[in-house]
């Protein structure tokens, strides 16, 4: 594994914050405000949260169909979120950055899999195992966009 694999990408090739913003919204055209951008974001981030914690509660209570539904929108509306603030293809070209290509491909596989263990296998044990590497998966892609976050939790849970 090369020496920055888990870590953040050098600053030359980051996206600047100031154009987190500019233009590329897959809203573009609803016109909206920086603002209402961060809202829309942070709105769709809550709602498929929710969506996600409901959808999670009904695989424990059995209704392991219900579960996927739910649970699969509630992803889908987060992933939309991103849409507000840059683009749904710029998002597509930083997921696959060699920093976050595999947290993506686990993340993304975890998805496919949460169908596969609910209605070609009926596993319900194993719907669980897959929601949990889907958010630590999720979790860890995540903090490739905060400077030396990974390197702090590897350091947290003593393997840094």
């Amino acid at each position: 594994m090369p020496a920055g694999w888990y870590n953040l990408e050098a600053a030359g090739n980051a996206i600047p914050q100031t154009q987190m913003f500019e233009g590329d919204s897959a809203f573009a055209f609803l016109k909206l405000s920086r603002t209402q951008r961060l809202y829309g974001f942070v709105a769709c981030l809550a709602i498929g949260f929710v969506l996600s914690v409901l959808g999670t509660s009904l695989l424990f209570l059995g209704m392991l169909f219900s579960f996927v539904i739910l649970y699969t929108i509630g992803i889908v509306v987060s992933l939309i979120g991103t849409g507000f603030v840059i683009g749904f293809f710029q998002q597509l070209k930083l997921m696959f950055k060699p920093v976050r290509i595999v947290a993506s491909i686990i993340f993304l596989g975890s998805i496919g899999m949460v169908f596969v263990a609910a209605f070609v296998l009926g596993n319900q044990l194993l719907c669980i195992i897959m929601v949990i590497v889907e958010y630590l998966a999720y979790t860890w892609y995540t903090l490739s966009y905060i400077p030396y976050a990974r390197d702090a939790v590897l350091k947290m849970v003593g393997l840094a």
